[in-house]
């Protein structure tokens, strides 16, 4: 492993492509009065409040993804038997969102929605659900979240799994990110490294990468590695995608379960990494604990390298969870547009510009941080390629009002749209259901029957959506 100078100085703001506009990003000067949440709050947390009047330098971009990790998987969402202490030390000093979601019910599709700003059904790629072979990907000509943050002085890195598209078409380095170290595939057994098809699967760049370690204590590291280099006075992104808890459930240590599915993979059982005669609630928790850890191992590595102050922190899942998830009191999960598929832990962190200890429940989802994120850096998106998400710069810094806006998912069978409190849903059962979120958090008073205007409007804009949307193929 490569050994780099933790002993990095602050870096002065100027400089940087893409300063100026930077700083107006930023909200360098006076802003309206900031906004109070009237969110329910966790003990020692408040309602959020814009911190007004704070000047900063573009920050650092530190975004971590956990894999299958459910809404109440964490202590602090609300688990009663999972003990997440780095994560809930993170959300004290920063904001935890309640009424967050994920841009789709399932891996790659999500992530098609965070790297393009976009609904998933703008492009082919993001028509899998998930992408499961070499037929489809994210096309390198597309603008992403790191090729705008490029084009603006920013350095970009992807640790962990990619799972939006395979070699030699797709890769995150044809896709802005300098570096890449980790998976192309939806899943991998951890120590053996080989994916769904029975192919190694650990890379460097475009190269396999020999490493037959635990694959969570590999991704920790490099990712260490990577916030304590000396990045010669440019701001950075880092993608830290974590597989962890996603199947199969094996925690560190876990050698012979390992070389158990290892063995049924070299012997053509397709269904291996599936683990369904395998895991527990004890593994599960063992895996989301280690994920915990390893956060907090970054997060270390982070204040050592002195950039604390000045990186924004950002900690989400790609989806609900699986079934060992503790979901309550949502229903449904993974691959679901009922609550328990797509809400999921949203927590920011940004010393310089937000004050800890704040909750907020305005509803958000994958895109908004897309285009969150480039407001930040002073990054315009591609106009060719307009965002379907809404920037919260604003809401965060300036205690500007958030835009009253739907909050659109489509997946097969299932289509949903969220309005304020109000959710329209369509299952596979093909009945419409509406709901209020507000007092039915579990989904179970159907309100269609009484409000059927409202169901109408709601069916509606949902219909307008899709109708601007790629059709899904056969």
């Amino acid at each position: 492993m490569p050994s780099y100078n933790s002993k990095l100085s602050r870096r002065a703001f100027g400089g940087a492509v893409g300063a100026t506009a930077a700083a107006a990003a930023v909200g360098l000067g006076a802003g309206p009065a900031a906004a109070s949440d009237t969110a329910r709050t966790e003990p020692g947390e408040r309602p959020f409040r814009a911190a007004r009047d704070r000047h900063s330098r573009r920050p650092n971009i530190l975004f971590i993804l956990g894999d299958d990790l459910g809404w109440a998987d964490l202590s602090s969402y609300g688990s009663p038997h999972i003990k997440t202490p780095n994560l809930d030390r993170l959300a004290r000093q920063g904001v935890r969102f309640t009424d967050a979601y994920s841009g789709s019910a399932t891996c790659s599709p999500t992530r098609f929605s965070l790297y393009t700003g976009r609904y998933p059904g703008r492009t082919e790629g993001g028509l899998a659900e998930p992408i499961a072979d070499k037929s489809a990907g994210l096309a390198p000509t597309h603008p992403t979240l790191a090729s705008l943050l490029r084009s603006s002085g920013y350095a970009t890195a992807l640790i962990g799994k990619w799972h939006c598209g395979y070699l030699p078409d797709y890769s995150p380095t044809k896709s802005g990110w300098d570096e890449f170290f980790g998976n192309f595939g939806g899943a991998l057994e951890y120590y053996s490294k080989l994916g769904l098809g029975g192919e190694y699967d650990l890379y460097e760049g475009d190269a396999e990468y020999k490493d037959l370690r635990y694959y969570t204590r590999i991704l920790t590291e490099r990712a260490s590695e990577y916030v304590l280099r000396d990045h010669h006075g440019k701001p950075w992104l880092l993608n830290l995608n974590f597989t962890t808890p996603h199947w199969p459930w094996i925690a560190d240590g876990d050698t012979a379960a390992s070389a158990e599915i290892e063995r049924r993979i070299k012997a053509g059982d397709a269904r291996a990494l599936w683990h369904q005669d395998g895991g527990s609630i004890e593994k599960y928790r063992q895996m989301v604990e280690d994920l915990d850890r390893s956060v907090g191992e970054v997060l270390k590595a982070l204040a050592r390298s002195g950039q604390e102050e000045d990186t924004l922190v950002f900690f989400s899942s790609d989806n609900g969870g699986e079934r060992f998830s503790h979901n309550w009191p949502l229903s449904g999960n993974k691959a679901s547009l009922q609550e328990g598929g797509i809400r999921v832990p949203n927590i920011v962190r940004w010393p310089a510009r937000i004050d800890g200890g704040q909750v907020s429940r305005v509803p958000v989802f994958t895109p908004d941080w897309t285009a969150t994120l480039l407001e930040l850096a002073g990054t315009r998106p591609d106009p060719a390629h307009p965002l379907d998400g809404v920037s919260l710069a604003g809401y965060l810094l300036r205690g500007e009002k958030t835009a009253e806006r739907d909050l659109f998912w489509r997946v097969r069978g299932e289509r949903a749209l969220r309005r304020g409190n109000w959710k329209y849903y369509r299952g596979k059962g093909g009945k419409d259901q509406l709901f209020d979120l507000a007092g039915d958090i579990r989904e179970q008073a159907d309100k269609a029957a009484l409000e059927p205007a409202r169901l109408a409007q709601l069916r509606a804009a949902w219909e307008k959506v899709d109708a601007g949307l790629l059709p899904y193929p056969g």
